[in-house]
């Protein structure tokens, strides 16, 4: 992927200016939550990767496409689909499932942006893991194969909203994990963020959050309420859900949330019952990634704001979303509101060392992305993909399966050579001090 006789220094700039570009109003608001998402960028070219998805498609939108059309060139994609971003959650039908769990960069673009996404990622996973080049393609081909398989499972089902992931159609790893998804509570996550004074529940006062005053505290409220208002027909279901019972701020503290103001709120559950309260995270939007080379302004006017969008893309993707998922908007600003669920684990790549393991989980992601994919269409309850994207991936592939998968494992190894590459520019350009707005020394540096 690294062009040839290209200057490092360009590059740099390059990475530099491209972060800038994505990140410098948040970087304004909040210059030591980015310093932390910097830091965390520079541990390893992973999480470099995790923490740079817009610089990924600045390269995608000089990179030529051979696998898209004016079909597939416009489906919904997760846009920011790296190895770590599967897990577990509680569907809107209370079943325990195996996904895609992240849905902030989703967007409309090609669909090979995902796959291509998700292939470098696991490149730099394995890398990280000391695999070998021959075991990288393998776990590639089997993930894309599966993919591709599940595809065309598609196109032949009646119903491809009623497939899913679950205890009965898993194994492995993606197995264990449902199984361990299923033992979680409510309660203990209530008894981990809360306390309960003079028969009430709130939340216990910790470091990583903050009290509110009145004012910011009515701001909140009046969000809350409109949130409520893009439930779906029918989600809300008794009088007493959604009372609010205290609200905190927090903020985003992962590699992708950083900047990014966020409320905790606590509410009603299904009755007045404190074991039934309700955490909901209330959380800025971000300008997904994929938006800043997709120039449709067709797409863009769809969404009210980026609250909306997020709320909206994760309802197409996930064929039945939490009944909580919702958005609203306060001082301006688009706002995601969705559970802070018990239900919602990682996928933990730490233990799976070996191929043997490793090749079960792949299949099923491929599985899972074909799903995300495919069920975000005509069949959905919106308007901007108002054909079959099963049908279309299978058309636009065609007879041309082999090339495909081939192409897409090339690309794999040279994105990957890349981003190590850019991860060392990146650690440098920090450590020099050549990202404006942000010092790696900090407000008070050492002396």
């Amino acid at each position: 992927m690294t062009p040839a006789g290209e200057d490092p220094a360009d590059r740099q700039q390059q990475i530099v200016d491209v972060l800038v570009d994505a990140f410098s109003d948040l970087m304004a608001a909040d210059a030591d939550a980015f310093r932390t998402k910097f830091r965390k960028m520079a541990a390893d070219p992973f999480a470099f990767y995790r923490g740079s998805a817009c610089l990924f498609y600045a390269d995608m939108a000089t990179l030529e496409d051979p696998w898209c059309d004016e079909r597939t060139s416009r489906v919904w994609i997760q846009g920011d689909l790296h190895a770590e971003n599967f897990g577990t959650y509680m569907d809107g039908q209370g079943r325990i499932v195996f996904d895609v769990n992240d849905f902030d960069e989703a967007y409309l673009g090609h669909v090979s942006w995902d796959l291509r996404r998700f292939a470098a990622s696991f490149a730099l996973l394995a890398w990280r893991k000391a695999l070998g080049d021959d075991v990288i393609d393998a776990v590639l081909r089997r993930y894309l194969e599966s993919y591709l398989d599940q595809v065309h499972a598609f196109v032949a089902a009646d119903d491809d909203r009623s497939f899913a992931l679950r205890r009965e159609n898993t194994e492995g790893a993606v197995h264990e994990l449902v199984l361990e998804t299923t033992e979680h509570t409510r309660i203990a996550l209530l008894e981990r963020m809360t306390v309960i004074e003079a028969h009430q529940r709130r939340f216990a006062d910790r470091p990583r959050t903050r009290r509110l005053d009145d004012d910011e505290r009515d701001r909140v409220l009046a969000a809350v309420e409109r949130y409520r208002e893009t439930l779906p027909p029918g989600k809300r279901r008794r009088e007493v859900t959604y009372d609010v019972k205290d609200v905190v701020a927090t903020g985003g503290f992962g590699i992708g949330s950083a900047g990014l103001p966020a409320y905790n709120v606590l509410i009603e559950g299904y009755d007045q019952a404190l074991e039934n309260d309700v955490v909901l995270s209330m959380k800025q939007g971000n300008v997904p990634a994929p938006s800043r080379v997709v120039t449709d302004p067709e797409i863009r006017r769809h969404f009210e704001h980026e609250g909306h969008r997020t709320a909206m893309s994760q309802r197409a993707l996930q064929s039945y979303a939490s009944a909580f998922l919702g958005h609203t908007e306060m001082d301006g600003v688009g706002y995601v509101v969705a559970e802070l669920s018990p239900y919602e684990l990682d996928l933990d790549w730490d233990d799976l060392t070996e191929p043997e393991e490793i090749l079960p989980v792949v299949a099923q992601l491929g599985r899972a992305t074909a799903k995300m994919h495919c069920v975000g269409d005509a069949d959905s309850d919106h308007e901007l993909v108002d054909f079959q994207t099963e049908d279309a991936i299978t058309e636009m592939i065609g007879d041309r399966r082999e090339e495909f998968i081939a192409d897409l494992i090339d690309f794999a190894h040279s994105y990957a050579e890349r981003t190590r590459a850019d991860h060392r520019l990146f650690v440098n350009a920090f450590r020099s001090g050549q990202i404006p707005g942000v010092s790696s020394s900090g407000a008070h540096p050492v002396t």
